[in-house]
């Protein structure tokens, strides 16, 4: 789909669909760029109010993935006129107008649609030093990844539609769902990171994937430092596994090697579809200890070493047990 948009030739075009990274950046002055992200999607719980938090905090991860700070929103509601009572599309606002007083970012109004299918999330604008914008490229051979909340949403969610799950085995989910990436993001600029990107849609595998094609280098993984959520291992071992996590495992087929007896669940993890995912940040060494302390003064949902970048081939990644 990005192959069909226009080629952008704008020196103020800091950062654009062509790299894949989380948000537009526009630089309007010598030391203040614009940030411009959007997000939406259909219900994943059953509570609406924190359907509507996570959406928000879904949305403005973007931004921080970027090192920047939000500063205003506009909601995206498509809503049927007919069989879902108005009154829950209040409590989803109010579930993300929440998220945002928290994140500081201003609600300043949005757009509605009729639509059979609820849907809801938010255009953000938020705004970073040029100099101080964090990107997915930079990564070298030899920094580590550190992954700041635990995967498996995708898993939970859909287990959860399926009534494979009841709602209180959602909670540690929705905890983090709901969970800010800010203190990440404050933790990546105050140690220095050499890459940034979140967790979402593309699984795992997918996001690391753009950081490597990105600064052109390779990664590997290491399969029992991964952070997981409670239950996605046994629901993903019975084959609860949403359609998009079954295609992002399959893009991620070419560039990916597994060590030998790996099962088809472990597997299906690092590729799984998370909703309002954490911070994947390559770090160098020699800020590695720094960058964990940090995370640990911000309380992020994890704070997991989770492999190490490689010299390549560019856009490769070795999917190990555990650490060598």
């Amino acid at each position: 789909m990005l192959r069909h948009l226009p080629v952008v030739e704008d020196a103020r075009v800091l950062v654009d669909a062509s790299s894949r990274d989380d948000a537009a950046v526009f630089q309007v002055s010598a030391d203040r760029a614009l940030v411009a992200t959007v997000d939406f999607f259909t219900p994943i719980v059953d509570d609406a109010a924190a359907w509507g938090a996570i959406a928000a905090a879904n949305a403005l991860s973007d931004v921080y993935a970027m090192g920047a700070t939000p500063l205003f929103a506009l909601n995206l509601v498509a809503w049927p006129r007919e069989g879902v009572p108005i009154a829950l599309l209040g409590d989803v606002l109010r579930g993300a107008a929440e998220v945002s007083r928290r994140a500081g970012c201003l609600m300043l109004g949005g757009h509605s649609i009729d639509d059979p299918e609820p849907k809801f999330g938010m255009a953000v604008i938020g705004e970073v030093h040029p100099d101080r914008m964090l990107t997915n490229a930079g990564a070298c051979a030899g920094d580590l990844l550190v992954l700041t909340k635990p995967l498996g949403t995708g898993i939970l969610a859909t287990a959860l539609k399926r009534d494979a799950l009841l709602e209180a085995g959602m909670a540690e989910a929705v905890a983090s769902m709901t969970t800010l990436n800010d203190g990440a993001a404050r933790a990546a600029l105050e140690v220095g990171v050499s890459a940034c990107t979140d967790v979402t849609g593309f699984g795992l595998l997918g996001h690391l994937g753009n950081i490597l094609d990105a600064s052109r280098v390779g990664a590997e993984l290491w399969l029992d430092a991964l952070p997981i959520l409670p239950h996605a291992r046994n629901l993903a071992a019975r084959g609860i596994v949403p359609g998009g996590t079954s295609r992002n495992l399959e893009a991620a087929a070419p560039r990916t090697t597994w060590e030998g007896g790996i099962e088809e669940s472990a597997r299906i993890l690092c590729a799984d579809a998370q909703t309002s995912g954490g911070l994947l940040l390559v770090v160098p060494p020699e800020h590695h200890s720094g960058l964990i302390a940090a995370l640990g003064r911000a309380a992020t949902p994890a704070a997991a070493t989770i492999g190490r970048i490689t010299a390549g081939p560019t856009g490769t990644i070795a999917v190990n047990r555990e650490r060598r």
